[in-house]
């Protein structure tokens, strides 16, 4: 029985993730999460205590995934080089299109604020994180951290502006900025 519990709360997660990307933290209700993962709003409250505690978790599972991701690059790479490629992939159409591996960061930027601490929490471990994945020394770091916010608000930027040939160029001209 825990075997099928934990199938069904992976698949509220996992459409919690998907309107996460698209709508970010604040806006999916209990109700378009559930119905996504084909299940009644009856059955969320064995799986969790609030929607925010759904979305906060949707949230550091996508987060994690990026650094994941991150470091599957070869660690041999100077840190130039490795923001050259992390940025090639994270700036690109396939990224930008995707509905269920994708940076959560540019649909939630916007709401961390007004949501609950444990939010802000989650953004700022996943930016020093990612700050120290990408910078390699000390003497990099506020280069990794530029780098990191361009990719992003590039990001943010080209999704706003949906499948676009300005989106595809704001996209190219992000990445050639990463340097």
């Amino acid at each position: 029985m825990g075997d099928k519990k934990s199938r069904t709360r992976e698949r509220i997660l996992d459409a919690a993730t998907r309107a996460l990307i698209q709508q970010g933290p604040a806006d999916p209700s209990v109700g378009e999460v559930m119905g996504a993962a084909g299940l009644t709003v009856g059955g969320f409250y064995a799986h969790f205590d609030s929607k925010d505690e759904l979305m906060l978790e949707a949230f550091c599972k996508l987060l994690e995934r990026r650094r994941n991701r991150l470091r599957l690059l070869d660690n041999s790479l100077a840190p130039q080089e490795r923001r050259v490629l992390a940025a090639a992939f994270y700036l690109s159409r396939k990224h930008r299109d995707s509905e269920h591996d994708a940076c959560p960061l540019p649909s939630a930027l916007n709401e961390v604020s007004r949501l609950p601490a444990p939010f802000l929490a989650a953004l700022v471990s996943h930016v020093e994180l990612m700050v120290a994945e990408l910078a390699g020394c000390p003497e990099d770091a506020d280069k990794a951290l530029a780098d990191l916010a361009l990719m992003v608000g590039g990001m943010a930027l080209a999704r706003a502006l949906g499948g676009s040939e300005l989106s595809d160029r704001i996209l190219r001209a992000a990445k050639s900025a990463v340097i």
